[in-house]
């Protein structure tokens, strides 16, 4: 794929040699606003506000991952820059019971961000699932990352649930989970 400004970038199933890049992409993002959720007795509401000053999100490593993609169930994708560089991946896994494909992490380096490599990923992810048999693709996403919610609802994602206790008793508590999915196209 070749970009508006001419960067071209290779996408593969991620191999081996690519891990330790992947492990040490800066996840990081800065956001003017976020999405406030309003719990009620019935469901909750979504309003996005500003906050000032930005808020920069700095994401936790997470040990316990280990996305080689050696189960049949799982793939990580790759972006690599014309220059060797990684410039963004996404991990996801496949569960028949309910043929739902997860993104589990989905990343694009700071350089690399607006250029269409997420949404290319995202394709990417798409066409797994589509070869799995999934009905639905879902993900998470913390309330305060406004940008992936808005880059994500572009590509059709829709809001599908909410879970305020997740975050509770980590780096991100007081922070709520966003669930969105999307029918498999």
């Amino acid at each position: 794929m070749t970009t508006a400004d001419e960067t071209t970038y290779e996408f593969r199933a991620a191999r081996r040699e690519d891990f330790e890049a992947i492990d040490a992409l800066d996840g990081s993002f800065t956001t003017s606003t976020v999405f406030r959720v309003d719990v009620t007795g019935d469901g909750f509401a979504l309003r996005e506000v500003p906050v000032d000053p930005p808020l920069t999100k700095v994401f936790p490593e997470d040990e316990s991952e280990g996305a080689d993609g050696a189960d049949s169930g799982s793939r990580t994708f790759v972006a690599v820059g014309a220059d060797g560089e990684l410039a963004g991946f996404a991990a996801v896994s496949y569960s028949p019971w309910n043929r739902r494909l997860t993104v589990e992490d989905i990343e694009v380096a700071p350089g690399h961000r607006n250029r269409g490599v997420g949404h290319a990923l995202m394709g990417h992810a798409v066409d797994f699932a589509r070869e799995c048999g999934a009905g639905h693709v879902w993900l998470e996403v913390t309330n305060v990352n406004a940008p992936a919610i808005h880059a994500y609802r572009r590509m059709g994602f829709a809001f599908c649930g909410l879970d305020t206790a997740l975050y509770q008793g980590t780096e991100s508590e007081g922070e709520q989970a966003i669930y969105m999915s999307m029918p498999c196209p």
